[in-house]
């Protein structure tokens, strides 16, 4: 596309990247993954309403997880194609636009600095809280270190669902190809579940999310190499971690960059935590490091800044030099 072609291409991820630093998620924006939400949860009170076989919902949950990111495909394409065809600066706009509702790096910084800050001053419950907001067990009975142990592997795993994969996608196929990329990772995070619930109507959208995060998960576990030693931080236990750990994860893709980030820091993540009533035996990541602390948080936080920022730098390059 036009609006996507040459060094144009790295201007709109640049200008995506700066947008998302500068404004962040303001409440109240329109937001296409709101929009893909709303689509999910819709088409879900339709099949519910109709289909009980699990073999059903088997069915419908694949025709859901990939029929969205499609559709969010061609409607996109199509969308910047008629703004190319008005002018190629509406295009080139329209593309910017849709390049930065893909980028959450302001915002997961953000969540994860208010898990901290509530750590530090010691209140708990606000920690409690504020940490509900970006891991999905349940949160109520976390004593200080395991709520320092969430925001720390929310901020690593975030980091390469919410910065470098949609950066990956957005300079390997542009703006429809990185929101058809949250379409994906969006149905995920609502029916990817394997609770009695959703393992039959989400097994397809978390396959499909397993499959699309495969090469980012890696290459954000590589960038928080490059972050901590950049930062002052362990660069050489992060390595370590990751090779050693990573692949002890229940999930194929989040022991990377969690693996990284506690190597980095030097603290142990993982370990039981609680998800629907039920306790789930987790690996643990970063054996032989201290527990986790708010000061870890904060140290967290800054390796996500400087890993997205480098995968910023990263796409850009890509994307002019497949140009």
């Amino acid at each position: 596309m036009p609006s996507f072609d040459g060094l144009a291409g790295g201007a709109v991820i640049a200008l995506a990247v700066a947008l998302d630093f500068g404004l962040g998620d303001p409440p109240g924006w329109p937001h296409p993954v709101r929009w893909m939400g709303a689509a999910i949860t819709a088409f879900e009170r339709l099949v519910r309403r109709r289909v009980q076989s699990p073999r059903g919902l088997r069915a419908a949950g694949a025709v859901l997880a990939v029929g969205l990111p499609v559709l969010t495909w061609l409607l996109a394409t199509a969308a910047l194609a008629l703004a190319a065809a008005v002018h190629p600066f509406v295009g080139f706009v329209l593309a910017v636009s849709m390049a930065y509702t893909c980028v959450s790096l302001k915002g997961l910084a953000g969540a994860v600095s208010t898990v901290g800050a509530h750590l530090r001053s010691g209140d708990l419950e606000g920690a409690r809280a504020a940490v509900a907001h970006i891991v999905g067990r349940e949160t109520e009975a976390l004593d200080a270190q395991e709520i320092a142990g969430a925001a720390v592997e929310s901020a690593a795993e975030n980091t390469s669902d919410g910065v470098t994969a949609p950066l990956l996608y957005l300079a390997l196929g542009g703006p429809a190809l990185a929101l058809a990329y949250k379409a994906v990772n969006t149905a995920d995070s609502m029916i990817g579940y394997r609770d009695t619930r959703y393992a039959d109507f989400g097994r397809t959208a978390a396959r499909l999310d397993d499959f699309c995060n495969w090469i980012p998960a890696r290459l954000t576990a590589l960038l928080l190499v490059l972050a901590a030693a950049l930062s002052g931080q362990s660069g050489r236990g992060a390595w370590r971690a990751a090779r050693r750990d990573a692949r002890m994860h229940d999930s194929p893709n989040a022991g990377w960059p969690e693996a990284a980030a506690a190597g980095a820091l030097g603290v142990t993540l993982g370990g039981p935590a609680t998800y629907g009533g039920a306790v789930r035996t987790r690996a643990v990541l970063g054996s032989g490091g201290g527990a986790p602390a708010a000061e870890h948080v904060a140290r967290a936080v800054r390796l996500t800044w400087l890993a997205g920022g480098l995968a910023a730098g990263c796409a850009v390059f890509l994307r002019v030099a497949l140009a």
